[in-house]
């Protein structure tokens, strides 16, 4: 399994209990399909630099995890599916 660094933006203009949902359904994608996640942070909520589908603002997570190239597929599939993600970036760390 490699290390991935996950950042991924959720729309601000929903509520609290969507949002945390949110997080859960994607941080579930991952540990269903076997992967580990190390660390997991909200980093708040914050001004985007341009709008993004009528956005100004945003809330950041990040997530740090051990996954198979498989489970980062099906995050990536699944995150520009869902409306409530406004961004995502998938980061390979280094060995």
């Amino acid at each position: 399994m490699n290390k991935y660094e996950i950042m991924f933006i959720v729309r601000a203009d929903i509520d609290e209990k969507t949002q945390k949902d949110t997080v859960k359904t994607f941080e579930k994608v991952l540990t269903d399909m076997k992967s580990k996640i190390t660390n997991s942070k909200d980093m708040g909520q914050k001004k985007l630099a341009y709008p993004i589908n009528n956005q100004v603002r945003g809330n950041y997570y990040v997530l740090n995890v051990e996954a198979t190239a498989a489970a980062v597929k099906e995050f990536d599939r699944k995150a520009k599916i869902d409306e409530n993600i406004l961004r995502h970036i998938v980061i390979r760390e280094e060995e």
